[in-house]
């Protein structure tokens, strides 16, 4: 009869299965068979066969194994008929007890004490590295090392981890905080394996052990780090009428800085040089009359100042604010001609279009109203319209080809003035033209010049 080789051995647990058959007439005494352990050596602990089906059994044990004692059995198995005469073999196994985790190699901390420091706001990825000893077969459950908090992240702010490789615990921090001061933390941590500890003790498997996880304490110091002013408002809106006289207070911040009681102000921008900062109090005054039509000034009528304040630690921190000056505009420019010069072709048409510009923003600007400043000038011209975004200057009667100077007034809605005088070219023009006379500027008295600059200007337009 045959008798296959053991099936299965699992850390110190017995799992073997033996497996017999008789060729004998089945059910008949002679095909019946016990099988029983008829020797072992060690002979302790007692290892017995247990049937579990008509050809099957299964090795146990009564107590456990202790790797340290006994690494090898040797175990006789006896498959006895029960015919006359009885009929019997054997089969020999040998058994290999495996470690497993036992209390006498419970992993054990390199150093006593450890002490680091980590910046507070910050996290720390691999901050701290914590080396274990540990004389059971590496790269077991038994040795794998198992790292937890005894005390000390009530906070929950540190993490630990196992390097599956060096078997060492890394304490990381991983969430940011702010402290009032420089803290210290105590942490208590301990260290066991994967695989619960477990003893064989006369004869018997205490799990756990009776020694407990080993301990390091680690000092962590939490440096708190120079915080920045802060600005009750890091951007404001201020409100003044553009020209108004320098000298005037803009704003004066407030700040508070939570690590010092002493800063100083900076002006970070000013690009039209128009205010002052006072370095001890941070009081912004204007220093020059501020004009809304500067290139400095923005589509919305904005000039922009930047300040800084700045503490006194090392190093220095320091934090920014904006204030948005919004310039209400004033009446401060007067109208004018677009163009001091323009041309009329007497025999065609007998008026020209005014054009006027105002820099100012409404309510300042146009419409506006046109005035002659000569009264001699109105037996000769006459304005149609008068009134709008652009006037019309209009000949009673025909022109002779010559300049022509006309005085007016332009008055904007809120009655500002300006006088401007227009110097009118009447022509007796021929022709057709591709080009617009409105944007030549002749000037001159003599007619003779007037016609030696048309002649000049013509040599650059082509006749339909």
């Amino acid at each position: 009869m045959g008798i296959p080789p053991f099936l299965l051995i699992l850390l110190g647990l017995l799992g073997v299965e033996v497996i017999a058959s008789d060729p004998d007439e089945e059910n008949s005494l002679n095909s019946r068979f016990n099988i029983s352990v008829i020797a072992q050596h060690p002979p302790e602990p007692k290892i017995q066969a247990k049937w579990i089906s008509e050809r099957m059994v299964h090795l146990t044990v009564d107590g456990c194994f202790n790797y340290e004692k006994d690494k090898e059995y040797t175990i006789t198995l006896e498959a006895k008929d029960h015919g006359t005469p009885p009929m019997s073999s054997t089969a020999v196994i040998t058994l290999n007890v495996v470690d497993t985790n036992t209390n006498k190699y419970m992993p054990v901390f390199k150093e006593r004490e450890y002490q680091t420091f980590a910046v507070e706001m910050e996290t720390h990825d691999d901050l701290l590295r914590l080396a274990v000893d540990d004389k059971d077969i590496p790269n077991t459950d038994g040795w794998h090392a198992k790292y937890f908090f005894i005390s000390g992240n009530e906070e929950d702010i540190f993490k630990l981890e196992t390097d599956p490789i060096t078997n060492e615990g890394i304490l990381s921090i991983t969430k940011k905080k702010k402290y009032g001061k420089t803290t210290t933390f105590n942490l208590q941590i301990g260290v066991e394996n994967i695989e619960p500890f477990s003893k064989c003790e006369n004869g018997k498997l205490i799990k756990h052990g009776s020694k407990l996880p080993d301990s390091v304490s680690i000092k962590v110091l939490m440096i708190k780090t120079n915080d920045p002013p802060e600005f009750q408002k890091t951007n404001i809106d201020v409100f003044e009428k553009e020209e108004s006289d320098p000298g005037k207070v803009l704003f004066t911040p407030e700040v508070h800085d939570p690590d010092s009681t002493s800063f100083r102000y900076l002006l970070v921008q000013d690009p039209a040089n128009w205010v002052s900062v006072d370095e001890k109090t941070g009081e912004i005054r204007t220093t020059k009359k501020m004009d809304r039509e500067s290139p400095f000034v923005d589509d919305d009528n904005v000039y922009k100042v930047v300040i800084a304040a700045i503490d006194d630690g090392l190093p220095p921190a320091s934090s920014s604010c904006t204030i948005s000056i919004h310039l209400e505009d004033i009446n401060d420019h007067k109208p004018h001609l677009v163009n001091g010069s323009l041309i009329m072709c007497g025999n065609r048409n007998n008026k020209v279009m005014l054009s006027v510009e105002d820099l100012d923003a409404d309510p300042y600007s146009g419409p506006f109203s046109f005035y002659f400043d000569d009264y001699e000038d109105m037996k000769q011209w006459k304005l149609d319209p008068a009134y709008g975004q652009q006037g019309g200057l209009v000949s009673l009667k025909p022109l002779p080809s010559g300049n022509f100077s006309v005085s007016l007034v332009i008055r904007d809605k809120q009655n500002n003035i300006g006088r401007n005088t227009l110097e009118v070219v009447v022509f007796d023009c021929e022709g057709r033209y591709t080009r617009d006379f409105r944007k030549i500027y002749i000037k001159g008295a003599a007619i003779g010049n007037v016609i030696a600059g048309f002649l000049l200007f013509s040599s650059e337009y082509i006749y339909l």
